[in-house]
C-alpha cells in the first residue's frame, strides 16, 4: 500500500513537467502552463516505487489541452532508463526522488498489467489506502513481458507480445471514439468537467482495435 505524504516537493510536479513536456513528441504547445485535472495511483507490490497517473490541463495554447502523464517516483536512479528520466525532486519526508516517465519503468508497466487482469485496484491520488472508484477497468489478460516503448504524436505504445499492444493515450479527449465509431467510457474524471476519458487501451492485431480501457 502506497503512503501519500502531505509534504513539500521542490520543484513541484507541475514545475518539473513544465520543463519536460516541451521535449516530448506528443506535446502540442510551446511553454506549458499546467493545472492538475485528476488521476489515480497504483501500488508497487514491493512498496518501493511510487506510481501515479496524472491528468493535466495545459491552457498555454489556443485552447485548453488535456494531457495524460503517468510517472514513477524512485529513491535511486533506475538503471538503463536515462531516456525516461523526467527529473529529480526533493521530497520533504523521503529526500531526493527520481521521477520517470512510467512507460519506461517496468514496475509501472507490470502494475498496469495487474490492474487489467484484476490483480490490482486503482488507488486515490491524494490519500493513502483509499480505492479510487472512478477508475473503471474492462479486464483482460496481458502478458507480463519486457517491452520497448514507442512514442507517437498522440500516444505511447508498449508491445507486450506479437499480438498485443498496451497503448498509453497522451492526449485523451472527451469522449474518445474508437476506430469503429464506438465511444469508450472507461475513466471518469471527476471534479473538473465530469469528463469521460480513455487513458489506456489494449489493442490486438487479430480483433477490433479497442479491446480494453482503463
Amino acid at each position: 500500500m502506497a503512503i501519500v505524504h502531505q509534504t513539500t516537493l521542490t520543484p513541484s510536479k507541475l514545475e518539473l513537467l513544465e520543463a519536460w513536456l516541451p521535449t516530448r513528441r506528443w506535446y502540442r504547445g510551446t511553454t506549458p502552463r499546467l493545472s492538475k485535472a485528476g488521476g489515480f495511483r497504483l501500488d508497487d507490490p514491493d512498496g518501493v516505487v511510487g506510481i501515479e497517473f496524472l491528468l493535466l490541463i495545459d491552457d498555454s495554447a489556443t485552447g485548453p489541452q488535456l494531457y495524460h502523464v503517468p510517472l514513477t517516483y524512485r529513491g535511486a536512479p533506475l538503471h538503463g532508463a536515462d531516456e525516461g528520466l523526467v527529473g529529480t525532486m526533493e521530497h520533504g519526508v523521503l529526500g531526493r526522488r527520481w521521477a520517470y516517465d512510467a512507460t519506461r519503468d517496468p514496475v509501472a508497466v507490470n502494475a498496469v498489467v495487474d490492474l487489467l487482469a484484476g490483480r490490482a485496484t486503482a488507488q486515490a491520488q491524494n490519500y493513502s489506502d483509499t480505492v479510487d472508484s472512478s477508475v473503471e477497468v474492462r479486464r483482460v489478460d496481458v502478458p507480463d513481458n519486457s517491452v520497448q516503448p514507442l512514442d507517437t504524436d498522440t500516444h505511447t505504445d508498449l508491445p507486450v507480445s506479437s499480438e498485443l499492444t498496451l497503448r498509453i493515450h497522451r492526449l485523451p479527449v472527451d469522449p474518445l471514439p474508437d476506430a469503429v465509431g464506438a465511444v469508450a467510457a472507461p475513466y471518469v474524471l471527476a471534479g473538473v468537467r465530469r469528463s469521460v476519458v480513455e487513458i489506456v487501451s489494449v489493442r490486438t492485431r487479430a480483433t477490433a482495435p479497442e479491446e480494453n480501457q482503463v
